[in-house]
């Protein structure tokens, strides 16, 4: 039996460039959608270049492509440039997305596994009350409502043609190479500086960039995820608080936190208009993935503990080959 050719979008991005070399362990054909020639790629990965994701013609390119695992999109960001972030969220994540899919529906592909994001159910959750995939929502959020509306244009065509469709939708990634808030706050633990974050009492939901890849592989041959939306997460949901000081402990380090009330914070947040931050810090965001567990049968592949672990250790051997 041949080897599936798997293409992969968003190639040299945080969660890519760990999908292809899974993908590669695994056995697969692996074709690595790609604009520019910035990232070095294994030798047995085929380069597959395009323009402009949202108009670029793929033709007879897809036509040898079993599975297509679509991992590129315009992020969400904390500083948005655009004077009108929708139409440019749009043009990518909606209209991008859609324009390969259709394209890939007419060239026989098998699957269509699609990368979302966990801000199509929300920015917060009532501690207890986690997101599920069924959640009736319509994001105002102009990276949350052009994922929605891909999703919404996937499933419908998932309805109108062969191709099958998987909806993927992970909260916050960690893993080797994690950027953003997540870097920011083991900087500060690595030099000891100290945090006003030790009476955060919010439960926030994570996957690790280890477990993600995991479930997407996971989803490639699975009958069951054809046409299923899925929220993942590492299945331990923590507090600001309590996953500080796990990365405090796999960096060996000791947390150095006050115990400042959240009050204070959020109302001197809103006073220098960083309202948005506090969310993050301080509000609950929490997934059901039993769906994950209970349909397909997955399990995740390292706890939090051994990926950030995995972090850190890859932090102080890059350091000292410095």
């Amino acid at each position: 039996m041949s080897k599936q050719r798997v293409l992969v979008t968003g190639a040299s991005g945080f969660v890519g460039r760990v999908l292809i070399q899974t993908l590669l362990d695994n056995d697969y054909n692996v074709i690595a959608a790609v604009r520019s020639e910035t990232v070095t790629y294994p030798d047995e990965v085929e380069l597959l270049r395009y323009s402009d994701i949202s108009d670029n013609d793929w033709g007879v390119k897809l036509s040898s492509v079993d599975i297509i695992i679509h991992a590129a999109a315009r992020v969400h960001v904390m500083d948005e440039y655009s004077t009108d972030p929708l139409t440019a969220f749009r043009e990518v994540n909606v209209t991008g997305t859609l324009n390969l899919a259709k394209q890939a529906a007419l060239s026989d592909v098998k699957r269509f596994i699609f990368i979302s994001s966990v801000k199509v159910n929300g920015e917060m959750t009532l501690k207890g009350k986690p997101f599920e995939p069924t959640d009736d929502f319509i994001p105002s959020d102009p990276y949350g409502l052009s994922k929605y509306e891909a999703e919404q244009g996937l499933l419908k065509l998932a309805k109108q043609t062969e191709m099958e469709v998987v909806i993927i939708r992970p909260p916050l990634v960690y893993g080797l190479g994690v950027k953003a808030n997540f870097a920011a706050m083991i900087n500060l633990i690595k030099k000891g500086l100290p945090m006003p974050f030790g009476a955060i009492n919010n439960q926030r939901s994570l996957v690790s960039l280890d477990n993600l890849v995991n479930f997407i592989i996971h989803c490639i041959d699975h009958p069951k995820a054809a046409n299923e939306i899925f929220l993942i997460s590492d299945g331990e949901d923590v507090s600001t608080t309590e996953l500080i000081k796990k990365v405090a402990k796999a960096f060996d380090k000791k947390a150095w936190l006050l115990h400042i009330p959240v009050s204070w914070m959020t109302f001197i947040a809103k006073l220098v208009g960083k309202t948005d931050v506090t969310e993050r810090l301080f509000g609950s965001l929490q997934v059901d993935s039993s769906k994950a567990r209970d349909l397909l049968g997955w399990k995740p592949v390292v706890t939090m503990d051994e990926q950030l672990k995995k972090i850190a250790e890859n932090y102080l051997s890059n350091e000292k080959t410095l």
